[in-house]
């Protein structure tokens, strides 16, 4: 059996074939300055992934916190009834009409940084700000998906408030997670007086699914600043996905919480049957083996024509249509327990309903100039604030077949401000302007009309249906005839009527859950007390990392070639975990084994590359990237008796799972089978 000699190789590990001797690249190269040295033991074949039940740790509450791009809110219930969802009190403030069991995404600092509100406080308290008082006052709102769209971000990520100040990202989250924990702990005390926060509660986070590993960490890292749970206690968080959570209470609705999009109508007859839908399907497959030449039994038994089409291994997408993304999941229904399998990787884009926002902000950039709204909302920040929600106002009225018009009030400050900047009215700017559906009213308002409202909808509606239809064309969702419509963004008329007119036709059948705002929150909590439910997922990107393998020649390529010691080794050789798009269970394992490459050693640290090609060969080829570093931080070793043989090489197996929400780590010092502290650390790249 092949061995590789430890003198002179750095950052070598145990390899999974006779023909690979896993070690990182030769000294020189810069993708091993990094790495602390590992020694290889002899090359062994690993042992095929294992599924391990998760630990679960107790717990008698769960509390999930729903933090969104443009709202917030939490849920909870109790682990002697957890389909009981309890939703959180009902916010002070707010805007007519509008339903207040979430509060908007919004934190109000002092100008010290010291936190001062959060939610509908902390909006109404900075509109009454006086506007040169308010210059000084850190005021963040919808501020969540710049963690999304930061390419390298780390700890020291800056979030920037709306007066142009900067303030450390983690610390913001943090602020509002600390304000939400301490919310809901009060609320369960006043419910619970004997519980015991810190050893019972189960806390729960939703992230967009597409998000990638360093921001689900971020919010981790934010989570434990906030006090939240401790390090040593970070099973007691879940991080979860917001289709994923969607999905898992979707499949719990009674079909009479449920609009159909293609009838507009709940449902009639026994479709108001208080049957859920997994337990639905298991009756009609039931129902199925008994009568295979008919399918009217399925009206017939009460589960309605909605899952009268259904097939076997049904399969159903969820559109978490949010204020900052679209995320898009494909689920298939498992018996005889209801699990759910995920069949395509999780994907989306940034379309949510803050994109409306922004052609809003194009469309007064076209009517005032770029400049003026640039120094007006540097000026006079609250007023600015104070513009957007009228218009939020305005949005969430906007239908498909509204005939009138919509009335957008302009604050004092800004037909002020604009006055004594250019010399004229706003009047005068519309009619000068080259935009001819925003009229001036004579109440002192923007008229816009209802087709001009719609146009500012397009482009992110657009991106959503496309997005639905580009992953309905991909073979492993075949057979999809449902589509839930969930998220904040999916209460808008105008995003329903367009998703149906554009898929219905197609004999995909659109419904909405009645609260629909919330579904994400009430499926996080039930996903907090059963998270095993999702049993797989796909790996949304291949990970690995680089070692030394036997030198082909013809097979590899020349400038691969590395000579040690009279070996010839191919460097920087891809070795792949798992793959993109790969189906992986909750709980199995990739194991790997590594060994100090000096006595007394305390750290070994490994680089990952990820990229998202399946067939990357090399950790130089183009898309293949390093995503982060494997940390195990060793016990000081017992000193061997003196025996006059050399002391056995230590062995470190470590052990990865890929199925979860996040990726995972475990290790073990296989001499003394004790566990060693390893993680996984996608920040500090």
């Amino acid at each position: 059996m092949l061995t590789v000699p430890e003198m002179g190789l750095q950052g070598l590990y145990i390899s999974s074939s006779p023909e690979r001797s896993p070690v990182p690249s030769p000294p020189g190269s810069p993708r091993t300055q990094e790495s602390c040295g590992i020694a290889p033991l002899t090359p062994s074949q690993s042992p095929k992934p294992e599924a391990r039940a998760p630990q679960q740790a107790s717990f008698s509450v769960v509390v999930a916190i729903d933090f969104g791009t443009t709202s917030s809110g939490y849920a909870f219930s109790f682990s002697s009834d957890p389909e009981a969802i309890h939703m959180m009190r009902k916010w002070e403030g707010g805007d007519p009409g509008v339903a207040h069991q979430k509060t908007p995404t919004c934190l109000l600092l002092t100008p010290e940084g010291v936190f001062h509100s959060f939610g509908y406080t902390a909006r109404d308290y900075y509109h009454d700000l006086d506007p040169e008082e308010a210059r000084d006052w850190l005021y963040f709102e919808k501020f969540k998906m710049k963690i999304h769209s930061a390419t390298d971000l780390t700890l020291k990520t800056e979030l920037e408030a709306v007066n142009g100040k900067k303030m450390l990202a983690l610390e913001v989250f943090a602020h509002a997670l600390r304000f939400f924990k301490e919310h809901a702990l009060q609320e369960l005390r006043e419910q619970s007086p004997c519980m015991l926060e810190r050893d019972t509660v189960r806390w729960v986070l939703t992230v967009p699914a597409i998000w990638k590993q360093p921001a689900k960490q971020f919010m981790r890292e934010a989570a434990y600043l906030a006090g939240l749970v401790s390090r040593e206690d970070a099973e007691k968080l879940l991080i979860a996905l917001e289709p994923e959570a969607a999905s898992v209470y979707c499949r719990k609705l009674r079909l009479h919480q449920l609009l159909d999009l293609s009838s507009r109508t709940v449902g009639g007859g026994r479709l108001g049957e208080r049957r859920s839908i997994d337990s639905s399907f298991r009756h009609a497959r039931e129902q199925l083996r008994r009568s295979r030449h008919s399918r009217t039994f399925l009206v017939e038994s009460g589960v309605g024509e909605l899952w009268a089409e259904m097939q076997e291994g049904d399969r159903y997408m969820v559109a978490d249509c949010g204020g900052g993304t679209v995320d898009l999941t494909v689920h298939q229904l498992e018996q005889p327990h209801g699990t759910l399998k995920e069949l395509y990787k999780a994907s989306g884009g940034p379309y949510g309903a803050v994109g409306v926002d922004l052609a809003f902000e194009q469309l007064l950039c076209r009517i005032f100039g770029e400049d003026f709204i640039a120094k007006f909302k540097r000026q006079r920040p609250a007023a600015w604030v104070d513009l957007t929600i009228a218009f939020e106002a305005r949005k969430r009225t906007a239908g498909p077949h509204r005939a009138g018009a919509l009335n957008i009030s302009l604050p004092f400050s800004f037909i002020d401000f604009y006055r004594k900047q250019r010399g004229h009215n706003v009047e005068t700017a519309l009619r000068r302007s080259s935009v001819n559906f925003v009229k001036w009213s004579s109440q002192g308002m923007l008229r816009m009309s209802c087709e001009a409202m719609n146009e500012l909808f397009q482009p992110t509606v657009s991106g959503i249906i496309q997005h639905i239809e580009t992953l309905l064309a991909r073979p492993e969702v075949q057979g999809v005839k449902l589509l839930f419509l969930v998220g904040g963004f999916a209460e808008s008329a105008v995003l329903q009527h367009a998703v149906q007119t554009a898929l219905g036709t197609r004999g995909l059948r659109v419904v909405v859950p009645h609260d629909v705002g919330l579904t994400i929150l009430k499926g996080a909590v039930l996903f907090g007390q059963a998270p095993g439910v999702v049993r797989v997922r796909r790996s949304p990107l291949t990970y690995g990392v680089g070692v030394l393998n036997r030198f082909v020649p013809g097979h590899h390529p020349p400038e691969k070639l590395l000579v040690r010691d009279g070996r010839r080794w191919c460097t920087d050789v891809f070795e792949r975990f798992v793959a993109a798009e790969q189906s992986v269970a909750l709980g199995e394992e990739v194991r790997r084994s590594y060994c100090p490459a000096r006595p007394g050693q305390r750290r070994v640290l490994i680089n990952l590359y990820c990229c998202a090609a399946e067939d990357a060969r090399f950790i130089t080829d183009p898309g293949v990237r390093k995503c982060g570093a494997l940390s195990l931080e060793l016990e000081p070793e017992g000193c061997p008796e003196n025996t006059g043989t050399p002391p056995n090489r230590r062995e470190i197996r470590a052990a990865m799972q890929f199925g979860d929400t996040e990726i995972k780590v475990t290790a073990v010092d296989v001499s003394t089978n004790r566990s060693v502290r390893a993680a996984i650390d996608f920040l500090s790249n």
